[in-house]
């Protein structure tokens, strides 16, 4: 464990920017647990396919949203009342729920790093296109989702250095790993 305190790494960004699988990654090499927004959003409404929900409908309302990202916080809470870091994957997108986190943070004295990952849209289309076709796949995500993510998306300049990371994620996660942990090291 590189945290010397309990710490609550944060992957966040817009839909299918890398930040799943790094955050998968990191969690698997630090032995960590692991929560993610689209699984917890499927388990809370009994489902674990495609909805097909567009932007903002159906389980993407403002009120499911809120349960899904307060599941996650209370998933958080077990971990850390157990003295253990652990990774929460979600868009985070809004500055609001990014300082719901750090007080959060702040009331279980633990450290929060958040990691921003992107990618160029391109790069996020041929993701989303691959995406389309595994039908194992647990996120809803489309370009016009993506698009319309771009437009509401608060970037997170409101966060020190101390608390946040940007990553491009079009190189090998490998080399993000090592990145990540020579940054939280």
């Amino acid at each position: 464990m590189l945290a010397t305190e309990p710490c609550l790494y944060v992957f966040m960004g817009l839909i299918a920017s890398g930040k799943s699988t790094l955050a998968m990654k990191w969690a698997e090499q630090q032995q960590l647990a692991y929560f993610n927004s689209d699984v917890v959003r499927k388990e809370l409404a009994g489902q674990f396919t495609g909805s097909g929900a567009e932007f903002g409908q159906g389980i993407y309302t403002p009120e499911f949203s809120r349960r899904t990202y307060d599941e996650l916080m209370v998933r958080a809470a077990t971990e850390l009342n157990q003295d253990r870091s652990l990774v929460l994957d979600g868009s985070y997108h809004s500055r609001d729920e990014r300082q719901r986190l750090l007080s959060f943070c702040a009331e279980h004295g633990c450290a929060c790093s958040f990691i921003l990952c992107f990618c160029s849209p391109e790069e996020t289309r041929r993701r989303l296109d691959v995406r389309a076709q595994d039908p194992d796949a647990v996120s809803d995500g489309t370009w016009e989702i993506f698009q319309h993510q771009q437009q509401v998306f608060d970037y997170p300049d409101e966060l020190s250095s101390h608390h946040f990371i940007a990553l491009e994620t079009c190189h090998p996660p490998d080399q993000l790993l090592a990145e990540l942990k020579t940054r939280f090291s």
